[in-house]
């Protein structure tokens, strides 16, 4: 990759690291979630980009996948989506200029007290140990150990059932996966080596629980986060009748919006004032919930759940997304 197309990946990694660091140090105390979610697409929306997917922000033993939806519901188990002195955050931002995607995350703590620093750290220079592998020609099982190694002599646990991912146009999990632990050289998932010219986005997770997995949190939907597969041609289901000529329209108008990056329910929700501008709440509510599970059974449509420690560790989180050249490593996400 070249010439104008690589410009494009590094002026949307030059969005993301922009928008990460000045959102994160303007965190603190007392401010809700969904200021922060809405402060940070705003940012990249006034600075050249687009969401590649929803500001994510999960709190604690959260570990990813969570933005708000458009009533503000918490998630299972919060009382309150209010930030509070010592939480420990994840910030994930992704940003993308004509489908060439940047993905960047970082993990604080509220009021910087002192009570998480050894496992940021140990985020942070696990992500870094993994990027200095990332040369042409190297196992992956050797990325996924120089993550694990710096967790362990840490004193936390690897989060084993989440990796990094490779990153095409348009495209936010693209075919090869990123081990962040010991994986072997012989398990099915991360077999091969690191490929010159590919992009990747590099997020070791670790966390003080013992199992070192994640969970899915309830409902199904817990994220707030859909996307469109690609797999099916919305003119093909009207014509076997699958969906209704409305249900088509407000198909393509997701598809036109969002292509097949994930977006927030938050963000489509709005789109059934169109067609029926004079509904309430409540039955505007009914009409997208039927619709989404209409869009979801001809797999139109997919979504996420968000993820928690499975046994209730605080997780932390670093990502840099990454340009593989012959030379090395380049990281698109720098200041």
């Amino acid at each position: 990759m070249e010439g104008p197309e690589l410009k494009r990946w590094r002026n949307a990694g030059a969005v993301a690291r922009r928008t990460l660091n000045h959102i994160s140090e303007s965190m603190e105390a007392g401010m809700t979630w969904h200021s922060v979610i809405e402060s940070s697409e705003r940012y990249i929306r006034r600075h050249g980009g687009n969401p590649a997917f929803p500001c994510t922000l999960s709190v604690n033993n959260i570990a990813a996948h969570f933005t708000t939806d458009h009533t503000l519901t918490p998630p299972e188990g919060v009382e309150e989506m209010i930030l509070h002195k010592g939480d420990l955050v994840k910030l994930d931002i992704g940003v993308h200029v004509k489908g060439a995607i940047a993905d960047n995350a970082i993990t604080i703590e509220i009021g910087n007290g002192g009570n998480h620093t050894d496992q940021i750290r140990a985020a942070k220079e696990a992500r870094d140990a993994s990027i200095e592998k990332m040369h042409p020609g190297t196992p992956w099982h050797e990325v996924g150990a120089a993550a694990e190694q710096v967790a362990i002599d840490a004193g936390f646990q690897p989060i084993r059932n989440l990796s990094g991912h490779q990153l095409e146009k348009f495209n936010l999990h693209a075919g090869v996966s990123v081990p962040s632990h010991a994986c072997g050289p012989n398990h099915q998932g991360y077999r091969g080596v690191v490929p010159s010219g590919g992009i990747f986005a590099v997020e070791p997770f670790n966390t003080t629980g013992s199992s070192g997995m994640v969970e899915n949190m309830s409902p199904r939907n817990s994220s707030n986060i859909y996307r469109v597969t690609g797999n099916v041609e919305i003119r093909r289901a009207v014509a076997k009748k699958k969906l209704r000529p409305l249900g088509a329209t407000m198909a393509r108008y997701i598809e036109e919006r969002y292509n097949t990056l994930p977006f927030a329910e938050r963000w489509a929700y709005p789109l059934l004032g169109k067609p029926f501008p004079d509904d309430d709440e409540e039955s505007h509510q009914r009409k997208w919930n039927n619709l989404v599970k209409k869009l979801q059974d001809i797999r139109f449509l997919e979504t996420y759940a968000a993820l928690r420690c499975a046994d209730g560790g605080t997780v932390g989180q670093y990502e840099h997304t990454v340009h593989i050249t012959d030379g090395g490593p380049e990281i698109m996400t720098l200041p």
